[in-house]
């Protein structure tokens, strides 16, 4: 396998699903990225090209050794998620009018990870809380090719 740590081109298709109250809304990108490895994890970066946006949104999606799954926005509300099958862990949301505490709880996470070609499928189902309040069901397909 060619050396991750200077990372590697990859493309990368993401499908979402956000279900809030009664509405579903649905996305999909297509998107050049870059996979890194560092240590034992692998970092999945790409840029978010988004109509409501200025300019794009740099993401980096941690797939950690133990099979957590990390994914960070680093825009202007900066939002870290982490996804930990079957547990209900903190998340971070920074607003502009300061940090939101919100959590997630994880169904279903599934990592896959092929070598020849390098590549891979991240799929995520998720619910998001804000205290003990429900904000929304998530679900998120990523696959990605070297």
């Amino acid at each position: 396998m060619d050396d991750l740590t200077t990372g590697v081109p990859v493309a990368i298709h993401l499908e979402t699903q956000a279900r809030q109250d009664d509405d579903t809304a649905n996305y999909a990108l297509d998107v050049d990225g870059q996979l890194v490895q560092m240590g034992d994890a692998f970092y999945l970066r790409y840029k978010e090209v988004n109509d409501d946006a200025p300019e794009p949104i740099p993401v980096t999606i941690k797939l950690a050794a133990n099979g957590d799954v990390v994914l960070t926005r680093s825009a202007e509300n900066r939002l870290r998620l982490h996804f930990s099958n079957g547990k209900r862990v903190r998340a971070h949301y920074q607003t502009p009018m300061g940090m939101l505490p919100v959590e997630t709880v994880t169904p279903m996470l599934r990592v896959r990870l092929r070598e020849r070609p390098f590549s891979g499928e991240v799929n995520v189902d998720y619910d998001l809380y804000a205290g003990e309040q429900l904000l929304g069901n998530y679900k998120l397909r990523l696959q990605f090719t070297a």
